[in-house]
């Protein structure tokens, strides 16, 4: 620390510079304990975003498993479940060209048993005595918005492919019982998203390997069922948002229905946009481990026999890709103030031990904003919420009298919720005199279906009011300068964006990741498994055809009254930079200031180091300019166009 500065807001000197933000951390993913080892996925920003498949041996050392290649998929172009790990045996798919691998041993080379590039596989599960992998298959033989999805046996031995299961939309979650007699799975159809209806299903299994009479567990059109895993007793442990929250319900064979499981007011579980996710196990006497978060916070339950929750101790906000082994939690593990790790937690005494963290982050905590937790008045007699953080450094005061910047961050999906772990890119905003508000809005997960349903047919409607209630509440409450308020978001949160600048004259600045301008080309352009996805958000198409065009940006782009600064991959097959592009020509067209950069190489979402680091220096240079103050950083300033 040094002497405290009287400085503007935003121009606080910070140690979280450019570099450190994205140059330090790395994500991890899917932990899978396999005997004495275990198994994570580690993304790698400096190694253009490769994901790396790492095993820990009891020594403690990591060694890569499979160098050079990307153990990441691309069913429905957001991916998960990309490899599976049992006795040593590794089976996972190869990112550049869609095969399929085997690692027969942690020692031999990889292999391809499918390298068909129109063959796409993921959530992988391995049945080592019949010598077959169970997945997730995506044919995009004939088309990508057309691909056939099923769910299919591959043979370790040559590759040759089993159907086990078609007819429907969607699958995911194929899930083998411990004695390899029967085979649990999800399916939905169009228009449903997973997070508005699935079928559970359970089938025997034959010694030959293929299912047969598959029997309705639970789910349909209304109700949204996840996450199904097996008992040791044979009981299927499944969660499901029938009761408003997603919440852990069991299945007996021969029961009449299923019994619910600890019923709370929170959510064990979330949207699942990818594949492989877990925020429950099951330990070998059968034990649930549940991660249970919701608008009172975040708690970690231990279930045994009688199903009644104990807390364990858990210093985190976010808990990932939950596994228990003998008594022994591994996961993912996150806090606001804190870089998300790999962790192991004693379930008797809740002792953790990190394991390997994502990031080597080495700044004084004392720089860290932490958030509080708020809930305030939108339209409709609705109430939203948000994560509020405020700016901080110990380094810097701000001249008496003024208020700060504010950045509303609207989150991607829009089914999906404001992060709970630390985030490097808030940090840098907040340690340099910014205030962040990350925005919960009405369509939000993690506070029931109900409050999750609030969007139906409203996007474009509800999530603009929510973020612009947010700022103007948080200027009424002296936290924010009301003539310095920008928004920004990615994806579904760029829609919010841009349509909040289109629609309320309340920011004075806003920034667009990927985001759709277009709302009707969409559906025409996108990948599968969203093509239906407007059916709720909008309302069906071409039936609604108006109602899309009054909520696309691109038509009432004219209305937009501040600068824009607009960033797109160019090889983004989820929004296409064909919807940038027409927003940045409106705002040519309309003489307002903005900045476009298409980062070559990147799809949706920037995964390169160096392009990560481009696009948060361009957004700080972006407001700085805007909001008329001198940033302490030396880097070279975006050039915005008509400012």
């Amino acid at each position: 620390m040094t002497a405290t500065q009287t400085k503007p807001f935003g121009s606080w000197p910070s140690p979280i510079s450019v570099d450190l933000a994205v140059g330090s951390s790395r994500g991890l993913s899917e932990p899978r304990p396999d005997g004495d080892d275990l198994y994570v996925l580690e993304s790698r920003p400096d190694e253009a975003g490769r994901v790396a498949l790492l095993r820990r041996t009891p020594d403690g050392t990591f060694s890569d498993m499979a160098p050079e290649l990307n153990v990441r998929t691309r069913v429905h172009e957001y991916g998960g479940g990309a490899y599976a790990v049992a006795a040593g045996v590794v089976v996972f798919s190869e990112f550049a060209d869609n095969r399929l691998m085997l690692k027969r041993s942690p020692d031999a080379q990889p292999v391809a048993l499918v390298s068909d590039p129109a063959l796409r596989f993921a959530d992988l599960t391995l049945d080592i005595a019949r010598d077959r992998v169970y997945a997730v298959m995506e044919d995009q033989t004939e088309s990508a918005i057309g691909a056939r999805n099923l769910l299919v046996a591959v043979s370790l031995s040559d590759g040759s492919i089993a159907e086990l299961a078609s007819g429907r939309d969607f699958y995911s979650d194929p899930v083998l019982s411990s004695d390899g007699t029967r085979l649990a799975f999800l399916s939905w159809d169009f228009p449903q998203m997973p997070w508005d209806g699935t079928d559970l299903w359970v089938a025997g299994v034959r010694d030959d390997g293929v299912p047969s009479d598959p029997v309705h567990v639970a789910g349909g059109p209304a109700e949204s069922v996840i996450q199904p895993k097996w008992a040791p007793d044979g009981s299927l442990v499944y969660v499901s948002d029938r009761s408003d929250w997603w919440n852990l319900y069991r299945w007996r064979e021969g029961a009449s229905g299923s019994a619910a499981v600890a019923p709370m007011e929170a959510e064990v579980g979330g949207p699942p946009w990818v594949f492989g996710l877990s925020e429950y196990d099951i330990d070998a006497d059968g034990t649930i481990v549940a991660f249970a978060h919701g608008p009172e916070g975040a708690r970690l339950l231990a279930l045994g026999a009688s199903e009644t929750p104990r807390e364990i101790p858990f210093a985190g906000d976010s808990l990932g890709y939950v596994r228990v082994s003998d008594g022994v939690l591994t996961a993912t593990a996150g806090a606001f103030t804190r870089p998300s790790a790999l962790v192991r937690v004693d379930l008797a005494t809740g002792g953790e031990e990190r394991l390997r963290a994502a990031s080597t982050l080495e700044v004084d905590p004392a720089y860290l904003s932490t958030p509080r937790h708020i809930a305030f008045p939108t339209t409709g007699g609705r109430t939203a919420y948000a994560w509020y953080y405020p700016p901080t450094n110990p380094d810097a005061v701000a001249p008496d009298g003024s208020r700060p910047p504010l950045v509303v961050m609207s989150h991607g999906g829009p089914t999906s919720q404001a992060r709970t772990s630390l985030s490097l890119d808030r940090q840098a905003f907040t340690s340099r005199g910014f205030a962040v508000v990350d925005v919960d809005y009405g369509g939000s997960t993690g506070y029931g279906r109900a409050f999750r349903d609030e969007l139906r047919e409203q996007w474009g409607i509800v999530d603009v009011d929510d973020c612009t209630a947010a700022a103007t509440y948080l200027a009424e409450q002296g936290l924010a300068d009301p003539e310095r308020l920008a928004i920004r978001g990615g994806s579904a949160g760029g829609y919010t964006t841009l349509a909040t600048l289109c629609f309320k004259e309340v920011f004075s600045a806003g920034t667009s990741f990927y985001g759709l301008g277009d709302l009707e080309a969409f559906t025409d352009i996108t990948h599968k498994f969203e093509s239906r996805y407007m059916d709720f958000l909008i309302g069906p198409y071409p039936e609604m055809a108006q109602r899309y065009r009054e909520r696309s940006p691109d038509h009432y782009s004219d209305r937009i009254s501040c600068p824009v600064l607009v960033m797109q991959g160019a090889d983004d097959k989820v929004v296409p930079p064909s919807q940038a592009e027409g927003i940045v020509r409106a705002l040519q067209q309309n003489g307002l200031p903005h900045a476009y950069i298409l980062f070559e190489g990147e799809g949706h979402g920037f995964r390169m180091a160096a392009n990560q680091r481009r696009a948060l220096a361009a957004e700080l240079s972006f407001y700085a300019q805007v909001f008329g103050f001198e940033l302490a950083d030396e880097f070279e300033p975006l050039e915005v166009v008509g400012l």
